[in-house]
């Protein structure tokens, strides 16, 4: 099962994303997460496609475990706040730990740059411009989200699930080819 991590900044939203993609529900509440581990699917070219996706740890006390967890990544959803320019500092530095630890693997990396709480529109500090630019300069791709509201959630995930497919299309292809024989394994009475 391939991994997709989401790292970022503490308090950008990392568990509230993925358990608004996972459960379609908000947590109001900010309790700082260690790490999270959830399997997740979708459909992907008429498929089904299982995953994980490792939520991680945004304070700098748990940097020894953010290390762990890109390591173990497949592919990555840098997330920043909109409404932190801190936070959208810190995902440069986040995307240049990813490729350090990754590039030596002779393919690109997947990754996804996701600018949260966009319902907090009248307190942005980093504006879309400079966000678009900046992905658009280093080949990535960018949605704005909101896990409030679910806006564009579903679509961040769909866009790594592509990015995967564009830069390490061998994790998709083994694990679609394995949920396809699991289906065809079993007894048929007729």
């Amino acid at each position: 099962m391939f991994k997709v991590c989401i790292i970022g900044s503490g308090g950008v939203g990392k568990s509230c994303l993925t358990i608004r993609y996972l459960k379609n529900d908000f947590v109001e509440h900010y309790d700082p997460t260690m790490e999270e581990s959830y399997e997740a699917q979708m459909t992907f070219q008429g498929r089904p496609l299982h995953f994980e996706i490792l939520d991680t740890a945004g304070q700098e006390e748990f940097a020894a475990m953010l290390d762990s967890s890109l390591s173990l990544g497949d592919a990555f959803i840098i997330l920043y706040a909109v409404n932190s320019s801190s936070s959208w500092e810190e995902l440069k530095s986040l995307k240049d730990k990813v490729l350090k630890g990754k590039l030596n693997s002779g393919t690109g990396v997947p990754m996804v740059i996701v600018g949260n709480k966009k319902d907090l529109e009248l307190d942005r500090e980093v504006t879309v411009e400079t966000a678009e630019e900046y992905a658009s300069s280093i080949r990535v791709p960018y949605v704005e989200t909101s896990a409030k509201t679910g806006h564009n959630v579903t679509a961040a995930f769909e866009m790594i699930v592509q990015e995967i497919y564009r830069f390490r299309p061998e994790l998709l292809e083994r694990k679609l080819k394995k949920n396809q024989d699991h289906h065809k394994k079993g007894c048929r009475i007729v």
